[in-house]
């Protein structure tokens, strides 16, 4: 693979589905995606195909049908993101994006502690 895979929104919705059940064929991901979205099978079809040619997805023939996997990781891509994120709107500066969360005042005590115990945890270890 060639660096890590870009994974669309709509490949990520993929992803989830194949996350968490797979190896499966594409109708059971167009059935897995049925209830959150209106895309039409092909859309599917074309996203499945998209995975495997970034691959992010791989397949095996099973008679006449294909099994998809996933060839990433639910926190790799997680990972990946989260850096890109970070780099795009906050220069790559975790602090920035910290101190906008923190400002913004929409978090609550409790997750303001468990932040602050995460820190405090990350902290000790590197000593």
């Amino acid at each position: 693979m060639n660096g890590f895979p870009n994974i669309s929104n709509a490949e990520w919705q993929v992803m989830k589905v194949l996350w968490s059940k797979a190896p499966i064929s594409s109708s059971e991901i167009i059935d897995g995606l049925k209830e959150e979205n209106s895309w039409s099978p092909k859309t599917i079809h074309t996203l499945i195909s998209r995975l495997v040619k970034k691959e992010a997805v791989g397949v095996n023939k099973e008679g006449s049908f294909n099994l998809y996997y996933p060839l990433v990781t639910e926190e790799e891509c997680k990972s990946a993101e989260t850096k890109t994120f970070l780099h795009k709107v906050y220069d790559g500066s975790l602090k920035l994006l910290l101190k906008n969360f923190i400002e913004d005042k929409h978090l609550s005590t409790e997750e303001i502690d468990e932040l602050r115990k995460i820190l405090d945890e990350e902290s000790r270890g590197k000593k």
